[in-house]
């Protein structure tokens, strides 16, 4: 396996906008990438119960696939204080508390506005601490070989933005695709240990310029054209925690 080493960390605070870099962060053993994911919007039919949230499915919920103009949102999550702020082209257009109820209706007002006929009723901030509202039931890491990409933009015939994938973690410098054969196997990932579990089969949402909010690609007919299969990147859980950076290597253990 060629030397490959982390280079770049997101977590995404609220689920369908946009991603904070993180130069390190602490993985625990079982657990998604801390407050990735720890928010949502929900459609106003969506049944929460704001006592005892539970993971949903991302059908439930605003997201790229069919919601692209969340992508020319950027979002900032304050983890100490709970404040979230919106900005658009670099100019901040919301903030409130995200963390208590009355800062997530200013927040649900903001959304309204934003996206109008594109929710079912009336849109909702929804928080679950301790629960990350990813596509999986299961808490997850999710990896990105930027070699992979690489290789893709060679059949696409143009860039593609490796945020396109929505990922936790992006390697380099290992080979194109050498992460389809960790599926089983254990991954040392700076002082932390996860096991690879599964392909990441990919949806309309990759299709979605991350920077101009724009439908340009068709990514999922891209990866079925050039390579028999719709993945790009794997699912891994965090076996053993420990703190990772951006920079560290990563080796297969077994």
């Amino acid at each position: 396996m060629t030397a490959a080493s982390i280079a770049h960390i997101y977590r995404y605070p609220v689920k369908g906008l946009n991603p904070e870099p993180l130069d390190q962060v602490e993985l625990t053993a079982g657990q998604a990438l801390p407050e990735d994911r720890r928010f949502a919007i929900a459609h106003g039919s969506t049944r929460i119960d704001p006592d005892s949230p539970e993971w949903q499915p991302k059908r439930n919920f605003l997201q790229l696939m069919e919601n692209e103009r969340l992508a020319a949102l950027d979002c900032q999550f304050e983890a100490a204080t709970g404040f979230l702020a919106i900005k658009r082209q670099g100019r901040q257009i919301a903030r409130a508390k995200a963390t208590e109820p009355m800062g997530r209706t200013i927040l649900d007002q903001f959304f309204a506005a934003y996206v109008g006929s594109e929710v079912r009723g009336r849109p909702k901030l929804v928080e679950a601490p301790g629960i990350s509202f990813g596509d999986s039931r299961e808490p997850l890491i999710s990896v990105i070989n930027l070699a992979s990409v690489r290789d893709l933009e060679r059949v696409v015939g143009n860039a593609v933005d490796p945020l396109r994938f929505r990922a936790n973690v992006y390697i380099d410098g290992a080979d194109a695709w050498a992460e389809r054969q960790w599926i089983g196997h254990e991954i040392a990932v700076g002082f932390a240990r996860l096991k690879v579990i599964d392909h990441i089969g990919r949806c309309a949402a990759t299709n979605v310029d991350p920077k101009t909010a724009q439908r340009d690609l068709n990514i999922p007919k891209a990866l079925v054209r050039g390579f028999g299969h719709d993945c790009m990147g794997v699912y891994a859980v965090v076996v053993e925690g420990g703190a990772i950076a951006v920079g560290d290597g990563i080796s297969r253990r077994s």
